[in-house]
């Protein structure tokens, strides 16, 4: 091994390499096993490969760790990896956890966990970085550090909630689907917690990625007022769909509890089935006048916090400019105004041969209508010709797809990159590539192969 000491949150996010240097996927944590008297064994990597899927790695199968990479024997198994009992997560699970020195000099806290290799593939926990309770007052003030060895402290259980800082710092480059694809591998109490401490609009983010059931898991753990805050900062349609798995009697409270505008919009939109253009919309597109100049319709799509698919089209209507506004003119799709000057008035570019729909159509007519004329977002309008929002192609994918589309596994067959040379055997274990397995039958969790066999 390349180094005889590893820290386990400096591994975090770190890339995996096959040993012909091609990246097979990121180290997302690592696996360990209690044992009564001595300290925790490490069983494996979980790694993220593409198609954001955590398999599981065993540490039998690293052949090095150093420089910000993790060299592996080969073979990697996509079939997801599902964490059985007795076994813990230290990033998840383990940083943030509150110890008691055992000489009773105090407690501290879990920053970081340092392993050593104990013998050939055999690695266990060494050290422990840990940081004692502030002694000033002062905001900015923070506690002593130390290393402690296992044996020196003995974990709290007093079923207070675990600190999530270190964690949610190992999660901070994440986007919101991939962080909430780790939220969801977490165990259930360790999510709720993780989920307490992130902020609202980071929150917000990572529902809108997350089946019904635990955004309703998670929002039930929240009080009225930071609930509210929470739906406040998701989409209007995201929310409207939240509220409607909430019972009437929370989803009414939590309404009142919004911004006003806010509430008006998901209002709205609860009115409408949820299999129509109007269940399907977002009440938030770019709303502008037939005098708005090119410029000024760039410069409204060029905004960051914008979803591409609403910076896709900008929409023209009559006053006034919010839903249901006047009456729908057209729309304006951004690669027409990057072919005129920058004076030129949106009113002239409109899209006369795209026409929108009723609140009142079908799933089925708006994912035609988007297929026939390949577009990205779809006008919807009411029986006046006001318009009242826009459907995203993102939309419809969420309505089409089954609703476990986010963790279905379609392709567990194994990618061999050959890179073991002449001398790999298929049969013979001993000489495979790697198997990062996921498929392990429950054996005595202690003695572990990656193959799932008892050794």
């Amino acid at each position: 091994m390349s180094a005889a000491r590893v820290f386990v949150a400096r591994l975090a996010g770190c890339s995996v390499f096959d040993p012909a240097g091609d990246k097979v996927g990121r180290v997302r944590d690592l696996l360990v096993v209690y044992r009564n008297k001595q300290p925790p064994r490490v069983v494996g990597l979980i790694v993220e490969v593409p198609g954001r899927r955590h398999v599981f790695l065993s540490i039998g199968r690293v052949t090095s760790f150093g420089s910000g990479q993790v060299i592996t024997t080969g073979l990697i198994n996509l079939r997801r990896f599902e964490q059985r009992g007795g076994e813990v997560r230290v990033i998840a699970e383990v940083l943030g956890r509150e110890v008691t020195f055992v000489d009773k000099s105090g407690r501290a806290t879990i920053e970081d966990v340092a392993i050593e290799e104990s013998g050939p593939g055999e690695w266990a926990v060494s050290e422990l970085f840990v940081r004692r309770p502030k002694t000033s007052a002062s905001p900015f003030a923070k506690g002593q550090t130390a290393f402690a060895k296992w044996t020196d402290v003995r974990e709290q259980s007093t079923g207070e909630a675990q600190a999530a800082t270190q964690l949610l710092a190992t999660y901070e480059d994440l986007l919101p689907a991939d962080l909430a694809n780790a939220l969801l591998d977490l165990p259930e109490q360790r999510m709720l917690e993780v989920a307490e401490e992130l902020s609202d609009e980071r929150l917000a983010d990572v529902l809108e990625e997350m089946p019904e059931s635990e955004q309703v898991d998670i929002l039930n753990q929240l009080d009225d007022d930071r609930a509210a805050d929470v739906l406040d900062q998701m989409q209007p349609d995201d929310a409207a769909d939240l509220i409607a798995q909430l019972s009437a009697e929370r989803g009414e409270a939590l309404l009142d509890l919004m911004q006003p505008e806010e509430a008006d919009d998901v209002r709205m939109l609860l009115l409408y089935a949820p299999d129509t253009a109007g269940g399907l919309m977002t009440t938030e597109p770019i709303i502008v006048s037939a005098d708005t100049t090119v410029a000024e319709g760039l410069a409204l799509i060029r905004r960051h916090e914008l979803a591409p698919a609403l910076g896709a089209a900008v929409c023209v209507t009559l006053p006034p400019y919010e839903p249901p506004t006047g009456r729908f003119l057209g729309m304006v799709h951004f690669q027409r105004m990057l072919r005129y000057p920058p004076m030129e008035r949106l009113g002239t570019l409109l899209d006369q041969r795209l026409e929108p729909v009723k609140a009142s159509a079908s799933a089925a007519e708006v994912a035609r209508n988007l297929a026939s004329y390949n577009l990205v977002s779809l006008p919807v309008v009411d029986d006046n010709h006001r318009l009242v929002g826009v459907v995203t192609i993102d939309d419809v994918l969420d309505y089409l797809l089954p609703d476990d589309w986010r963790s279905h596994d379609d392709d567990d067959e194994p990618v061999s990159p050959d890179t073991s040379g002449p001398d790999r055997s298929d049969t013979d274990t001993s000489t495979i590539p790697v198997i990062a397995h996921a498929g392990r039958r429950p054996v005595s969790a202690p003695e572990r192969t990656d193959n799932g066999t008892s050794l």
